[in-house]
């Protein structure tokens, strides 16, 4: 979201309109869900998608053509064969695509998006909120936790997880507040960072050792901390919004994460490691007073069980995982 963010904000302030497609509702079996979002340039370039394939080319070439005449559309396309809005395609599904011109001119337009922008630097969740008339945008601002901005205040229950589309209101979760701490600079944590980065995850990696904790081994990293692992408190503090993610090289220094972060409240806590190390490291919290409920809420092994073995595939596993926990979704 980053980088079409910084795109469109580009584009605006060299004083070029921009054509902004959103998926804002999805049914069946579709290639993208509510919230993609894909924006089309005056070049013919675009950034994002809403799905690829035949979609997002009817979208592509549609958003071309409303961004010469400066106008809004909606549409539906169906995933079926033999119906005039269909693409030809047998998954079973339909989407509803919102196409908003986006006026350079429009001051409004630009300090929301320049706002937007600035806001993916930070750790609030933010929504980008739009209220539609039709084709119309009669209202968009952001929202946080703490209120709106550049708009009234928008409905009780629209600011989920997930975009939502209600009674002609859309909220679009475009900044993802929490980071993901990593303790350990190891093989796994090198290919994990980029892994996660890529799905809109915000990674900090934290080691003891000067040589893995240094920012050229994670350029997609918010940051490479250097520091003891028995006083995490001097260097960061995790959050309810966070993610901990533990692969240091032994079960001490497991343990001495875990006793810091257990009751932090973290999304998410996982542990990497054989299940007689874990099994050590649980012992020792239980000894310490950490209880077995406490204990639970650790994913340990860490990963989904897709027997994944090689730093790569450990590190799609940790994502997946991940992914499910943000989403919603029970993992066992």
């Amino acid at each position: 979201m980053r980088t079409l963010l910084r795109q469109v904000v580009h584009t605006l302030e060299k004083g070029q309109n921009v054509e902004l497609v959103t998926v804002l509702a999805s049914g069946g079996s579709t290639p993208r869900g509510a919230g993609a979002v894909l924006a089309v340039f005056p070049d013919g370039t675009s950034v994002g998608t809403v799905g690829g394939g035949n979609v997002e080319y009817e979208a592509q070439k549609l958003a071309s053509k409303l961004l010469e005449t400066g106008e809004n559309a909606l549409r539906e396309f169906r995933f079926v064969q033999g119906d005039a809005a269909s693409l030809g395609m047998v998954c079973g599904g339909d989407v509803t695509l919102h196409f908003h011109y986006l006026d350079a001119s429009d001051a409004h337009t630009v300090a929301v998006f320049r706002a937007l922008l600035d806001a993916t630097a930070g750790s609030a969740d933010t929504w980008l909120v739009r209220k539609l008339d039709g084709t119309a945008v009669t209202a968009m601002g952001l929202a946080d936790r703490t209120g709106t901005k550049y708009m009234e205040e928008v409905p009780v229950g629209l600011l989920e997880s997930r975009a939502v589309f209600r009674e002609g209101w859309f909220a679009l979760p475009a900044v993802r507040g929490g980071k993901v701490y990593i303790f350990g600079g190891g093989h796994v944590s090198q290919a994990l960072v980029p892994a996660i980065a890529a799905v809109g995850f915000r990674p900090v990696v934290y080691d003891d050792r000067p040589e893995f904790a240094a920012p050229a081994l994670f350029p997609q990293a918010e940051a490479a901390l250097c520091g003891p692992f028995t006083a995490l408190a001097e260097k960061i503090k995790v959050t309810p919004d966070d993610y901990v993610v533990i692969m240091t090289r032994g079960h001490q220094a497991d343990y001495e994460v875990l006793t810091q972060t257990l009751r932090s409240g973290a999304k998410y806590i996982g542990c990497i490691g054989s299940k007689k190390k874990l099994a050590i490291c649980r012992d020792r919290l239980l000894a310490a007073g950490f209880t077995a409920e406490e204990y639970a809420r650790v994913h340990a092994p860490i990963g989904l069980a897709i027997g994944a073995e090689t730093p790569e595939e450990i590190a799609v596993s940790v994502t997946a995982e991940m992914i499910a926990v943000r989403a919603g979704h029970e993992v066992p």
